[in-house]
This record gives structure tokens, sequence and C-alpha cells, in this order.
């Protein structure tokens, strides 16, 4: 078991925020962040949003510190991104 987080680089709410992903399933994800105590609420389409203090907990725990590309590289190779919806072209 294999989680990945990158640093907390990411603006919003007032603070930084790391993404936490697995590249095996979301099912490993969501027992991960449950073990740390991440609400689901956190979980937005195929990564766990936390905040930059929770940061050193996930490390600790086991995840595996990658930069953001790494994230999004890990996700499209395992088949697990799930991207924003994009409005068609030509749809109003």
């Amino acid at each position: 078991m294999t989680l990945y987080i990158d640093p907390p680089t990411w603006p919003g709410h007032g603070r930084m925020w790391s993404h936490l992903i697995s590249d095996v399933s979301y099912e490993e994800l969501h027992a991960f962040a449950e073990r740390l105590g991440v609400a689901r609420r956190a979980f937005e389409r195929d990564h766990y949003d936390l905040p930059s203090h929770r940061y050193a907990d996930a490390v600790a725990a086991g995840a595996v510190e990658v930069r953001s590309r790494e994230v999004v590289r890990l996700l499209h190779a395992s088949g697990l991104r799930r991207p924003k919806h994009r409005p068609q072209s030509g749809s109003s």
C-alpha cells in the first residue's frame, strides 16, 4: 500500500493545501484518510485535500512525498484520474 502526497502549495480558504492520492484504489485512499481522521468531505473526485498542518501526519503515517506533477502522473498512470467536467465545445 502506497499513498502519495504533494507539498502544501495550493492556496484556498486562507490556508495552503496538499493532495493525498493512491495509485491503487479509492478504497485504499479512503481507508488511509480514515486512519488519519480526515473527514470524507475532504475527498474531491480523485484525491483528498489536506491542510498544511496535516502534511506531517500523513507522511508519518506512511504517505510518500512527491512533487505535484508526480501526483497527476501517478493518477493518470493508474487510471484513477477524474478530471473536472469541462463544457463540451459548441454547447451553450
